[in-house]
């Protein structure tokens, strides 16, 4: 008898799916958890965000990264952007620019394909929502074997302006536009699902103030709307590293304020250069080595293979020490740190 009642609700399910369901309704129970990732090109920022040294930011989903002007929020997402391309030979980009800052010229410096990046000027919340909505029905449209892998870039959320601030001051009206951050809310709202649904991954740069609040802290400009879309949040700060006098990048430090992939207020420093390296991929491992016993740290040096050996050293030649073998090892230390229930 229970057999038969457990059939029976089977198949009125089975209905409800085929009646009312598209593309993206299915049982739970045929839920794909599969969790998909970008690498960023830092094995440590991989680490931090999603709890792997051999992860990244969610592929589908919306990651924030924010920080005080001039942290290298846009030098970063670039960075990712050239490592993506770089892993997916037929891959694109959409970059929304809110900032007119992105050139040809600035592209090629970071060694990213232009020929596969499409710079899109948005100046309104509502032309960002509107653009992006139409970008991603397109894709959708193409078979799910014809759709190349792709990634969005909002740099930046906070230059965003509205239709009624820009006719406000048209009119010479100097008055606060109070619907902004509903429009944001609203803009993400409708993204959020569309893009998990194209399972495409979208990075959103971000600018953060002190808060006036109780309890302090940073904050996001923009409202509350970034904050329950995004999947991860990371606030940078930095310092400028130097080779001899010339400034050649910057030793930054990410935090993760939100993260659904990894364990919350984690932080770690990662180098980003100047040039077309990006993000240094080894950066940051000697340190993670060191937490999980699998080196010493003695005196500035590290006791490796019966060897003291100075990180730069080791850094100039990462396939001898970086082996397959350590690599897990250091993965196996990065989940012990980074991810939940471990």
């Amino acid at each position: 008898m229970k057999n038969k009642m457990e059939d029976s609700g089977l198949s009125f399910l089975k209905d409800i799916v085929k009646e009312i369901g598209g593309e993206y309704t299915q049982l739970a129970s045929d839920i794909d958890e599969t969790e998909t990732y970008v690498d960023t090109g830092s094995y440590i920022f991989n680490a931090l965000v999603s709890g792997s040294i051999f992860g990244g930011v969610s592929g589908n989903k919306i990651t924030a990264i924010a920080g005080e002007t001039s942290t290298g929020k846009t030098f970063f997402s670039l960075a990712v952007v050239k490592n993506f391309l770089d892993n997916n030979p037929t891959g694109y980009c959409l970059y929304f620019d809110t900032e007119a800052a992105i050139t040809k010229s600035l592209l090629e410096s970071r060694g990213v394909d232009t020929s596969r990046l499409v710079v899109v000027n948005v100046v309104t919340v509502e032309e960002f929502r509107t653009k992006t909505l139409k970008a991603v029905d397109i894709y959708l449209k193409k078979k799910e074997d014809e759709r190349n892998p792709c990634i969005f870039v909002l740099d930046s959320l906070g230059m965003l302006s509205t239709n009624k601030e820009i006719n406000d001051a048209l009119a010479e009206k100097d008055t606060r536009d109070m619907t902004k951050a509903q429009l944001i809310k609203g803009a993400f709202r409708m993204l959020t699902l569309k893009l998990g649904q194209a399972k495409i991954p979208m990075l959103v740069t971000n600018h953060t103030y002190e808060s006036m609040s109780l309890y302090g802290g940073k904050q996001m400009s923009g409202g509350s709307g970034l904050q329950y879309a995004a999947s991860t949040i990371i606030y940078l700060s930095k310092s400028k590293e130097k080779d001899g006098t010339e400034v050649i990048g910057n030793i930054i430090r990410a935090k993760t304020h939100k993260s659904r992939l990894s364990k919350e207020n984690q932080d770690v420093e990662i180098r980003l250069y100047y040039d077309d390296r990006g993000l240094d991929r080894y950066y940051g491992l000697l340190e993670l080595g060191e937490l999980g016993g699998l080196w010493k740290n003695v005196a500035g040096r590290y006791e490796i293979d019966g060897k003291k050996l100075y990180a730069k050293e080791i850094l100039k030649n990462t396939e001898k020490y970086f082996t397959p073998e350590v690599m897990e090892k250091l993965d196996v230390i990065a989940k012990g740190e980074f991810s939940y229930g471990v």
